[in-house]
């Protein structure tokens, strides 16, 4: 009986190196790193001394087990190598200038590890785990850097956008300090017409007729009293009563219901000149007659 003990325990370890030489090899054809040695049989252990005890078998992955891990990490190798692509092209799109400098990406060791995970139905199990272990290790790697990229990319677009952003409002303050600056200008050329007796004259004419609807024949008396009055002159003044401006308003200051520059605008004191002469005679000819009868109106 010890005889055949001995015989059973040379075959065991010549089957367990026959296993160990054989993945070995394997592993060498495929270029992965095995993380332990394979230990052989001790003949002498109890399993082989004692007939009839079981011999506990180490836990490992089942086929499915396998398999699936194989699928997720193809699953998400595809999509670390996808979303690197992604990067590229935006980092390439925008041609901004990124924090970091360098903005490549490598995953050729990823790509190669996608290759050889689609190839896993040609190897042995056994080297399954290997690979998908090795594709995970990949994955992080390459989404750490495009993680690197991405945020230094983000950053260089807001930074774009401030500046633009900045740009535009500074564009848009000089335009709009122009615009006033013509306002002024314009505005300056439109007092410097109208405070002239022929420019008050031809602001009165289309002043009364798009307002109150007066011609031409209510202009000429209008003209005929106003130069009686003050010679369309803005600045005249009458020293014996006070009477100011082109429409001789008695005070002067009545003219401020028309504005605050009665005193220096022309255009003022005509609206509140023939808004006095609607409300008290109805037209400038009434008003002429008025004044031609008694002097005044």
């Amino acid at each position: 009986m010890k005889l055949l003990h001995v015989h059973r325990a040379r075959r065991t370890l010549v089957t367990a190196a026959t296993c160990a030489g054989l993945a070995l090899g394997l592993v060498a054809t495929t270029g992965l790193a095995v993380a332990a040695p394979l230990s052989l049989p001790d003949a002498s252990a109890s399993s082989f001394s004692t007939p009839g005890t079981a011999v506990p078998v180490s836990s490992a992955p089942t086929l499915d087990a396998v398999t699936t891990g194989a699928a997720e990490a193809e699953t998400d190798a595809t999509s670390a190598l996808d979303r690197a692509d992604a990067v590229r092209a935006d980092v390439a799109a925008t041609g901004l200038p990124l924090s970091i400098g360098d903005a490549t990406i490598d995953t050729a060791a990823l790509e190669d590890a996608v290759d050889r995970l689609g190839s896993t139905d040609l190897l042995p199990v056994l080297l399954v785990p290997a690979l998908s272990q090795n594709a995970q290790s990949e994955v992080e790697r390459v989404t750490a850097r495009v993680d690197e990229v991405q945020s230094s990319l983000d950053k260089a677009k807001a930074d774009k956008a401030a500046a633009d952003a900045a740009a535009e409002a500074q564009r848009q303050a000089e335009a709009a300090a122009a615009a006033e600056a013509q306002r002024q200008a314009d505005a300056a050329a439109a007092l410097a017409r109208v405070n002239t007796p022929e420019g008050a004259k031809a602001y009165a004419a289309q002043l009364m007729s798009e307002k109150y609807g007066w011609g031409s024949d209510q202009f000429s008396c209008l003209s005929s009293l106003w130069t009686k009055e003050s010679g369309w002159n803005y600045q005249a003044y009458n020293n014996d009563g006070g009477a100011t401006g082109i429409p001789q308003a008695l005070p002067g200051s009545k003219m401020a219901s028309f504005g605050d520059d009665w005193q220096t605008n022309a255009a003022t004191q005509i609206a509140w000149g023939l808004d006095y002469i609607s409300r008290g005679y109805g037209t400038p000819c009434s008003a002429w007659g008025h004044s031609q009868a008694v002097n005044w109106y």
